[in-house]
């Protein structure tokens, strides 16, 4: 039986290097938490969170949204006139006429009543204001030449109130707001949705319920001689004068258009400059060294600064965005094709060499079907993600549906115009992401998506 010779000193050396490690990996679990928590303690005072966070208003927050999915129709009495106006966010050109008020608005004589959706009532008289509160009790106030007055009942909240001696305003939540100056008294009355986003007041389809619409459709008469009325409808909708959606639309195809000259721009320039870059194509060390600098600035440079820079160098328009979706792109796709091409099979090269193929029969029949899986798959995701982007772009260069949000966001009241554009971008990006995933399916795997 043979034994093994071993080194006495071999147990110590290997405990003391086991403990060291363990030493430092124990002190590492120390160190690494400490070093996050101070990044963390810079960041708070850096980003002034603190700040921040006192700067914070839910009431703002709560106003946004509401008018996000909500609107308020105005009913206005001028206290000198006696006139009174109902109209949608208080535009002359959503004002209605007085033979089509809505429902909830009764004239009679120079009185208008006002019913809210939580059984209070507002009636308006020049001079005069009478807020019934459901349960609450009635506010009465008066304008007159000297100010306004206002008796208001015990009991309400002091946070419904705003009262000087110029003004005077009372906001009930669920029902509505009543502002009184000298000059004019006001009701807002808010509701659910995004007021004439069928049809304008313009239209006569704006007064018909949507039995009447349905019967209109079926086996009505013609609302405009010569004209179907589905044409009609539609016609009435494209055209819609508060919405504008012939308008939008143009500008969301505008926002896709960027991005597809913008994608497939990069991708068309890209693929030649990446047989450039890649080291079994193209022996030259410099020019390869050239060429991989060249997509590391294209692609280094956002694709913001490119969109401010060519914009002073072109001028605004949805062609200066694509420019600049085509530059940073360009420096993706080179710096992507080129790695695919280094990672082929070169055995299928050699085989059509053996055969005595040329160098363009090579590439065509045995480059491009081991690339083509990559090529089409990141095509398709850059698509799809710069279908996004390109709002972003458009909001900085006049085009597509960026500069409507643009506009919309500036004026500080039309959010709900806001709303529908981001729900617009939405569905323009899911619907390109459906597509794409199908694209793919047919093109790599020839077959329906499940």
């Amino acid at each position: 039986m043979s034994t093994v010779a071993t080194d006495p000193t071999l147990l110590p050396r290997t405990e003391r290097t086991i403990l060291s490690r363990f030493s430092r990996r124990r002190l590492m679990g120390f160190v690494l938490p400490l070093t996050v928590l101070a990044y963390l303690v810079y960041a708070a005072f850096a980003l002034d969170v603190a700040g921040l966070a006192g700067r914070f208003r839910p009431e703002n927050a709560v106003v946004l949204l509401n008018d996000s999915w909500s609107y308020r129709t105005h009913v206005t009495t001028d206290n000198r006139s006696g006139e009174t106006t109902v109209a949608i966010k208080g535009e002359r050109r959503a004002s209605y006429d007085a033979t089509h008020l809505p429902g909830w608005v009764s004239r009679t004589g120079e009185t208008t009543r006002v019913a809210l959706p939580d059984g209070s009532a507002v009636t308006l008289s020049p001079g005069q204001a009478r807020f019934d509160i459901a349960g609450r009790g009635t506010v009465n106030v008066t304008a007159g030449p000297h100010g306004v007055t206002a008796t208001v009942p015990d009991g309400l909240p002091a946070d419904w109130l705003s009262a000087s001696n110029t003004r005077f305003d009372i906001t009930v939540p669920g029902a509505g707001r009543l502002s009184v100056t000298k000059s004019r008294s006001e009701v807002q009355r808010r509701a659910f949705g995004w007021a004439m986003w069928f049809f304008d007041l313009q239209s006569p389809f704006h007064y018909m319920s949507w039995p009447e619409i349905g019967r209109a459709l079926v086996s009505g008469p013609e609302i405009r001689p010569g004209q179907s009325n589905l044409s009609a409808m539609l016609g009435d909708w494209w055209h819609n004068g508060m919405w504008h959606h012939d308008m939008v639309f143009q500008a969301l195809f505008e926002t896709l258009l960027m991005a597809f000259l913008g994608t497939f721009g990069a991708a068309i320039i890209g693929l030649p400059l990446a047989f450039l870059a890649a080291r079994n194509f193209d022996p030259l060390g410099p020019a390869r060294f050239a060429v991989r600098r060249l997509f590391d600035f294209l692609r280094g440079v956002d694709g913001l600064i490119w969109t401010i820079i060519l914009s002073r160098a072109f001028g605004p328009g949805p062609l200066t965005g694509s420019l600049a979706i085509l530059l940073t792109d360009t420096g993706t796709f080179g710096k992507l094709f080129s790695e695919s091409l280094e990672n082929i099979d070169e055995r299928q090269i050699e085989g059509l060499r053996s055969t005595g193929a040329n160098a363009l029969q090579r590439g065509r029949f045995g480059v491009l079907p081991q690339i083509a899986p990559v090529i089409v798959s990141q095509l398709l995701y850059m698509l799809e993600s710069n279908t996004r982007g390109a709002t972003v772009i458009g909001a900085l260069v006049g085009g597509g549906i960026g500069l409507l949000l643009t506009q919309a966001m500036i004026t500080q009241t039309n959010w709900e115009d806001v709303s529908y554009y981001i729900v617009l971008v939405l569905m323009l990006v899911m619907t390109m992401d459906s597509l794409s995933g199908w694209l793919r399916q047919k093109l790599l795997k020839g077959k329906d998506n499940a």
